[in-house]
């Protein structure tokens, strides 16, 4: 019985290579779906194997391989001159490469000659890097989701099954556009996060400043003038003025201490334990928890949608989509509520068990299941919490701002009274 090598992928997305014993390729693609695993490469064993003896037999001993006299490639060319290195490209190239990718694809390139383009042309020097690898590969005839697959740091399983999908149906450019708006819906939802954040974080700064002024330059200042008046203080003066002390002798221990704690925290947080237990306090808290859940149906209704409208299968789809989830209790229950799916069980049905999911989003996606639109249906989900995300951030930005004004006015009102105070009380006592 022939024996067929092949390169295949599980359902985490960890890459597999062995050696399966089939009586045709079809076969072996069969036995490798029915092991959970979906091939990148099947060849058959006894092929490969006499075509490297035949050009071992070729090759003169001490000559040059092909290889070796072709000229250097753009990514050898750039690690040898000192630029990025393969281990430094993340998933910030992504989105750029794959810009640039349709632009040539729909012009009428192959993706392998797209690729060659760009390793040559293309100015940035990451963008220029992941060119060249990937031409690498595709130049030994590697099809464009077997070599993003060496680069997990950049292409995640996710991206590479869209790109497998696309590659077998022949509708790769329509693939690259649809995962391009995806990720470019994902890429604005992020800077919208971080552009709420940004206006409290200065505002806390801010404050931050405001007090630490006061407390060590004016205070001692005004302290020095009161003590040089005599005389018995308020206490509101007394207590400002303690504080005030206190700040300056052992603030930096405070200060150190609370630093340690947070760097403490934040160590424990990246455990499983911690990232689990701080998820589920997350969303117990008033405005955070309601966001979670936000952000969770967004990228479920989101991912599900683009991997189910582009033939990825409905298992691999779920599987998938549960690595999107951000908060940790949400992708446990999601991970029971796929199990049962794949046992028999309407989606809806399944996601109801997980009180993850609004009861409307469950409606929606009943509709969807039994009207056979399910896709649809999904993407007026991921629309609606969309426009539900940006609501939050800014409810969100609006009630810290006004809590962190509210703090500083607080504590500059009392300062401005502990110091009239103490110059009334002063004077009156001055008068008698």
């Amino acid at each position: 019985m022939p024996s067929f090598t092949y390169t295949a992928r599980d359902r985490s997305g960890q890459t597999h290579h062995d050696i399966v014993d089939a009586p045709s390729r079809k076969d072996a693609l069969r036995l490798l779906g029915a092991r959970g695993l979906t091939p990148v490469q099947v060849s058959e064993a006894a092929a490969r194997t006499a075509a490297a003896k035949r050009k071992s037999l070729f090759t003169k001993p001490g000559a040059a391989s092909p290889r070796s006299a072709t000229p250097a490639s753009p990514s050898s060319a750039l690690r040898s001159s000192g630029a990025p290195q393969a281990s430094s490209l993340s998933r910030r190239e992504r989105l750029p490469f794959l810009e640039a990718l349709v632009d040539l694809t729909t012009s009428g390139l192959s993706a392998g000659e797209s690729v060659r383009m760009l390793s040559v042309r293309i100015k940035e020097p990451r963008l220029r890097l992941l060119c060249g690898l990937l031409w690498e590969q595709l130049s030994e005839g590697a099809q464009l989701s077997r070599a993003m697959g060496s680069l997990p740091t950049v292409f995640d399983p996710a991206t590479l099954n869209l790109i497998q999908s696309g590659e077998a149906t022949g509708n790769l450019n329509d693939v690259l556009i649809r995962l391009i708006a995806h990720l470019q819906e994902q890429k604005e939802l992020r800077q919208k996060v971080l552009s709420a954040l940004a206006y409290p974080a200065f505002m806390m700064l801010v404050a931050g400043g405001v007090i630490i002024f006061f407390m060590v330059f004016l205070l001692p200042r005004l302290q020095t003038l009161l003590n040089s008046l005599g005389g018995e203080l308020p206490t509101s003066t007394r207590l400002l003025l303690g504080f005030s002390q206190f700040g300056i002798k052992y603030g930096i221990f405070v200060v150190a201490g609370l630093a340690f704690a947070a760097v403490a925290f934040w160590r424990w947080r990246h455990t499983e334990a911690g990232r689990l237990q701080t998820d589920a306090w997350a969303l117990k808290l008033p405005l955070i928890g309601p966001f979670s859940i936000s952000q969770t149906v967004l990228a479920f209704s989101q991912t599900l949608s683009v991997l189910l409208e582009n033939g990825i299968t409905t298992s691999e789809a779920l599987r998938m989509t549960e690595r999107q989830i951000q908060n940790r209790v949400h992708r446990a229950a999601f991970d029971a509520a796929t199990d049962r799916v794949l046992e028999g069980e309407a989606l809806s049905a399944s996601l109801t068990r997980t009180d993850c999911f609004p009861d409307l989003v469950l409606d929606q996606l009943a509709v969807g299941e039994n009207t056979g639109n399910l896709v649809p249906s999904l993407k007026k989900i991921a629309v609606a919490y969309q426009k539900a995300i940006t609501y939050q951030l800014n409810a969100f930005t609006n009630i810290i701002a006004t809590v962190v004004l509210l703090g500083v006015f607080s504590f500059v009102g009392f300062i401005a009274f502990a110091i009239v105070s103490a110059v009334f009380q002063l004077s009156s006592s001055f008068k008698m």
